[in-house]
């Protein structure tokens, strides 16, 4: 049998990629649940990649994923309003950079200036709210 599509065929019979998909999922208390992404649009889409290295690739080592199949995720997705589904999209916007906190310096090592602008700016502000309510 031929795997190839009769020309009296409207589309191809494989839109969707066979087999299970990598579908990203956040952790919580009551266990996982799907990760919904936006499209440049901003229309909500569930997304689900075709092999781990694909999702790696864009969302970084540490995203924990599970297996599903893309009319399951459709079904998962479908009652929360989530209609669009986005397989192994290209792009995604960078990770946020990891913060590293840096403490507050001691109010000696402030510059006098600048502590002498935000003092003026406050009075400001105060004397200005003073005018509103006087009148």
């Amino acid at each position: 049998m031929s795997t190839a599509t009769h020309p009296e065929d409207p589309e191809p019979s494989g839109r969707f990629p066979a087999g299970p998909l990598y579908v990203p999922v956040r952790p919580g208390p009551a266990g996982c649940s799907a990760r919904f992404f936006r499209t440049p649009p901003g229309q909500r889409t569930a997304v689900g990649f075709t092999s781990e290295r694909r999702l790696t690739a864009t969302l970084g080592t540490d995203q924990p994923w599970i297996r599903l199949s893309e009319p399951a995720l459709r079904a998962l997705a479908e009652p929360l309003g989530v209609r669009c589904l986005t397989v192994d999209p290209p792009f995604s916007a960078p990770a946020p950079a990891t913060a590293t906190a840096k403490p507050l310096p001691a109010w000696r090592d402030w510059d006098p200036q600048h502590v002498g602008v935000l003092r003026v700016t406050g009075a400001a502000a105060v004397v200005s709210c003073l005018n509103l309510l006087i009148g």
